[in-house]
């Protein structure tokens, strides 16, 4: 153990595993029922079809356009997934976010065996839980993209460092094994999102020895060539993808996407700096008033090992995500099993009685507000169903009414136990609430969400009016890429002009989907064909991703 006082007892491989199946049965709800998410999964998912449907497993593509974003580790992922389920024709979307359901889970897993190792088997468990029920993470593990796998990544970079740690500290050798683990987790983080991978698991280490003054942790990670493992991961495909783009990824995906993040804010998500510290509220949810309820309780245990290793992993990270101009809340992820064992850790090494609120009179009512707001954000949660099926659809649902009914009184339940410094029963109380929430959510609410999910529709307006086997398909007022990967990728999006000539040249087997505002452009340069124009339908909505109130309409040439 790190110190005879923290880590007692390490939770059991049965533990763990039981710990990973309620957490693989809790991410489950909404991953088949939910459509495509705009705008980034359903471009990874219609690359990674592209990908299977050409055999061209190295070149990246969108369509007829590069993608040459990151590296091709994820896309593999999910075309492994893709392949061993038999989905591809169907398009089925669970069979895209199959790595990051896994991966997840795994994640919890991990977080619960490092919590356990550094602070006891009861802050293992309640690391574990608090990972689970936050609000980000039950976001991503739902959606096909990157962030989940990346986190996995980070973790067992971090599972290595921490045994050899655990080496140091019993005063035993290093296995190569560990150092094997360390670098061959890098080498996969670099395969999914490049150098990202580099920050959390290079800092951690690095900044733990300049703080200690000791780089024998360091060494113990065998530096001198376990790059080498890394660099052979990554190699082989960069090679490939600079053969195959003549150079053209590098420029892109280093000079214009990872650098190009660092110096301005890209597709408008350029914000100051404390973005990520204002949104951790909502995007860590329960278990962001617990963790700034044990900041006194940190300051005061910062010179224990467990802490210094916990705070090398978070603040390096976070302070270079809280500098870049871009920024969006997944940004800084890989912190949070580290937010929540130290968390968990405080908690669990306390008395069931919390005496680790701040003595100073303001900082008291700085934590006062947050809670405050902590305790809004939980009834804003609780009600969101009802209201969105209101709002949206303009429906009262039962269901989702009897959903806020369950979860209201645990939100009040938790604010007593707070109040009574009881942070324990308040944690356990919340995450019950947060578990509830996120099942009736995913069952309940957001598959009748019909009017935020136009791409199902649209797709099953064209599939009915089909007329030759093969339809071209033109998009003018819906460019998501939802559309694009569940019409198979067969879909132009283009304008109203473009459209009208296409229908022109190809009258018998076009069809068009035009919204009302689109409509007097695209007539006027059909000319004398609008006479024969025919409507098979039209779809009413919202387009989330900008806000705009569509009614597309699905038009044909008759002949």
């Amino acid at each position: 153990m790190l110190n005879p006082r923290w880590g007692q007892q390490r939770l059991s491989g049965r533990a763990l595993a039981l710990l990973g199946l309620f957490a693989f049965f809790l991410f489950l709800p909404g991953r088949a029922s939910t459509p495509p998410f705009d705008r980034d999964e359903p471009r990874y998912m219609e690359a990674t079809a592209q990908m299977l449907e050409s055999g061209n497993f190295v070149d990246v593509r969108f369509q007829d356009k590069p993608r040459y974003l990151q590296p091709a580790g994820i896309y593999w992922l999910e075309a492994a997934s893709v392949a061993a389920t038999g989905t591809l024709k169907s398009r089925a979307v669970w069979a895209y976010r199959l790595p990051s359901l896994l991966a997840m889970t795994a994640s919890v897993v991990l977080t619960a065996w490092m919590g356990s190792v550094l602070f006891g088997s009861t802050a293992g468990l309640g690391a574990g839980l608090l990972l689970m029920v936050s609000v980000l993470v039950t976001a991503e593990n739902r959606m096909g993209t990157i962030d989940s796998t990346l986190l996995l990544s980070v973790l067992l970079a971090q599972a290595g460092l921490l045994r050899a740690l655990c080496d140091r500290e019993a005063e035993r050798p290093t296995p190569l094994r560990t150092a094997l683990l360390y670098w061959g987790a890098i080498g996969c983080g670099l395969m999914l999102k490049g150098p990202v991978i580099l920050i959390p698991s290079l800092a951690t280490p690095l900044c733990l020895a300049v703080v200690e003054r000791n780089f024998s942790l360091w060494r113990r990670l065998r530096p001198l060539w376990g790059w080498l493992i890394s660099l052979a991961i990554l190699l082989p495909w960069c090679i490939a993808i600079g053969v195959v783009s003549h150079g053209e990824f590098f420029r892109r995906a280093v000079g214009t996407n990872f650098l190009g993040k660092v110096a301005s804010g890209q597709q408008a998500h350029g914000l100051p700096p404390g973005y990520h510290l204002l949104v951790f509220l909502i995007a860590f949810w329960p278990g962001s008033f617990f963790a700034a309820a044990a900041l006194p309780a940190v300051w005061k245990n910062r010179t224990l090992l467990p802490v210094k290793y916990l705070l090398c992993w978070i603040l390096p990270h976070w302070l270079v995500f809280e500098l870049i101009a871009t920024k969006l809340p997944h940004y800084v992820l890989p912190t949070y099993p580290a937010i929540a064992i130290l968390t968990a850790g405080m908690l669990a090494q306390g008395a069931p009685v919390w005496a680790g609120w701040p003595r100073a009179l303001w900082a008291r009512l700085v934590l006062w507000a947050y809670g405050v707001l902590w305790t809004v954000a939980g009834v804003a949660l609780a009600l969101a169903g009802p209201i969105l099926l209101w709002k949206l659809e303009h429906v009262v649902s039962p269901a989702a009414l009897i959903l806020a009914a369950g979860s209201l009184p645990l939100v009040g339940l938790s604010v007593v136990f707070i109040c009574r410094s009881e942070l324990r029963k308040a944690l356990l109380t919340s995450a019950a609430c947060a578990m509830l929430l996120y099942t009736g959510l995913f069952l309940v609410v957001v598959p009748r969400l019909h009017s935020i999910w136009m791409a199902p529709r649209l797709t099953a307006l064209v599939n009915a009016h089909r007329p030759c086997a093969q339809t071209e398909v033109s998009s003018v007022s819906f460019s998501e890429p939802s559309l694009v990967f569940l019409m198979g990728g067969k879909v132009h999006l283009e304008g109203p002009e473009e459209a009208a000539h296409r229908m022109l040249s190809n009258e018998a087997c076009t069809v068009a989907l035009v919204d009302v505002k689109n409509i007097e452009s695209f007539l006027a340069t059909l000319g004398s064909a609008r006479d024969r124009l025919r409507t098979y339908g039209s779809v009413t909505g919202v387009n989330y991703s900008n806000g705009h109130h569509l009614t597309i309409s699905l038009y044909k040439i008759a002949r």
